[in-house]
């Protein structure tokens, strides 16, 4: 020990730290075992200040310890930190420390570890902290000790709670309900699926894993399957606003179910509670929309004069109103065999007036802006439009307007939109032929991001296919960019690059040649 604190090589950078250590003043250590006073509380307050004085003054580690010994009953746990960082500054203030008896620090050490039982947790702390400055062994004696008794200061760790056996349709609802789940491995989920029982399949359970499948636009066919089988099992005691929310991930993630009694049973339950539930009602219709599997029956309740009265003093008359107009639009684009009430024009509104919320949230992630940028290299600011809306509501990426040559117009100079209902056919035949009269055409790139699919990079998210489907049925000449395509392009020059070819294959022209 005495070869540690002497050591000229390890003890400089060490006493250096002691000397910026704060005085411990005792109403900062808080009671002893030993009865302490506050300062200036009692007749004894003087005597235990001239010690602190004492020690805070001695001139050698002897003195320290004659000063510590000589007075047992006036020492107090506060004085033992105060020592210890007297004896740092001795040993560090000379260049040559002071000779220190072996027998002098044995007697220190064994006087704190005599008395740190009756140290408070703060007077531990300072203390161990100033042991090691010192250097004094970590499996020495006088650490070991501190180290021990602030080992026992500190509170009593509880047992861990038993987790309980979780079986089937318990263990699913665990997991698909953990705040931190959020992409669960798809085996333990199927898993788990396979392991329930029957009865422990409830609503809740289905909902969470519909939920989930559609929140991370997980296309899993089996699990989508057995969420469509439970919606036929319990059909009697399933509420259309529970029905909504097992309907949802098969519009989201455009995946029509194999099970045979799927549209039958969804039509039963619109035609039961259609009346009952408004906004669930149209939000079923919304994602069999997507799925191109209207039913006319539910069709004409909706559009009833009566039901769109109905909506009109809800609290969520507009977003109906948004889907209604939706609903309307696919009967116009894609039912031409539909005869019944439609929505009045007075009623309709904008689909979706602006771009996604999906597409708003990751903006930062979108190819939008350097897309951009190259047409506006490659053409001209003048021959496209960004984020246009069209009619019936559909927000474009980026719009040219091109002439029957091909060659790339200025936008100003053009109607951008496309009448609506196309002209070409009669209301409710749109479907039959897309063209229009118009003699200039209208070209949408449209950008689909990573996002836009299913997790599997493969399908189109039922929204963004329902939007192309509706947009190319109008007579818009659709140019998709993949995600994957344009994540490949190194910079601005490739990517005009692959722009031009894009153009150049639909015989587009622009420039002085084109006009």
């Amino acid at each position: 020990m005495l070869r540690v604190l002497l050591s000229a090589q390890a003890s400089p950078a060490r006493l250096s730290g002691l000397l910026l250590i704060p005085p411990v003043q005792p109403c900062c250590l808080g009671p002893s075992k030993w009865g302490d006073r506050p300062l200036g509380g009692g007749p004894r307050a003087g005597h235990v200040q001239g010690l602190q004085r004492l020690l805070e003054q001695a001139k050698s580690p002897g003195e320290l310890l004659r000063w510590l010994g000589q007075n047992p009953t006036k020492v107090r746990a506060h004085h033992y930190p105060v020592a210890l960082r007297r004896l740092g500054q001795l040993l560090g203030s000379h260049p040559r420390p002071p000779p220190v008896e072996q027998a002098t620090l044995q007697d220190l050490s064994q006087l704190i570890i005599r008395n740190c039982p009756s140290f408070d947790i703060h007077t531990i702390h300072v203390c161990l902290h100033l042991a090691v400055l010192l250097g004094f062994p970590s499996d020495g004696p006088l650490v070991c000790a501190l180290e021990q008794e602030r080992r026992f200061r500190l509170p009593p760790k509880p047992p861990p709670p038993l987790q309980p056996v979780l079986r089937g349709g318990q263990r699913l609802e665990a997991a698909l309900s953990c705040p931190r789940f959020l992409r669960y491995p798809r085996q333990n989920l199927i898993s788990s699926l396979a392991e329930a029982r029957p009865e422990e399949l409830t609503p809740h359970v289905m909902v969470l894993l519909a939920q989930h499948l559609a929140r991370h636009r997980l296309r899993e066919p089996q699990l989508l399957e057995a969420i469509a089988h439970f919606l036929v099992v319990q059909e009697a005691q399933l509420s259309s606003k529970v029905v909504q929310k097992l309907v949802l991930p098969f519009g989201r993630l455009n995946y029509l179910p194999l099970e045979q009694q799927f549209m039958p049973c969804l039509e039963r339950i619109l035609a039961r509670e259609a009346g009952v539930a408004p906004l669930a009602t149209v939000n079923i219709l919304m994602s069999l929309c997507q799925l191109r599997c209207l039913p006319f029956r539910a069709l004409h309740f909706v559009f009833s004069p009566g039901f769109i009265n109905h909506i009109s003093g809800t609290p969520h008359a507009l977003i109906v109103r948004r889907y209604l107009s939706l609903l309307d639009a696919a009967v116009e684009l894609e039912l031409p065999g539909y005869r019944g009430p439609r929505l009045p024009r007075r009623q309709q509104v904008p689909i979706f007036p602006q771009p996604l919320i999906t597409d708003r949230a990751r903006c930062k992630y979108s190819h939008k802006d350097i897309v951009a940028e190259g047409l506006r290299q490659l053409l001209g600011e003048e021959k496209y439009r960004q984020d246009l809306t069209v009619p019936p509501g559909y927000c474009t990426d980026f719009l040219l307007c091109v002439s029957s040559s091909g060659a790339v117009l200025p936008v100003r100079t053009q109607d951008p939109f496309l009448p609506y209902p196309p002209r070409s056919c009669p209301q409710g035949q749109a479907a039959s032929n897309p063209t229009t009269r118009d003699p200039a055409q209208r070209v949408v790139l449209m950008l689909r991001e990573r996002w836009h699919f299913c997790r599997d990079g493969r399908v189109l998210l039922g929204s963004r296919a329902l939007r192309e489907r509706h947009l190319g049925l109008m007579g818009y000449q659709l140019l998709p960019l993949p995600f994957e395509e344009l994540e490949s392009q190194r910079g601005l020059p490739q990517l005009k690059s692959y722009l031009r070819q894009k153009l150049q294959a639909l015989g587009l022209r622009w420039g002085p040649e084109g006009g």
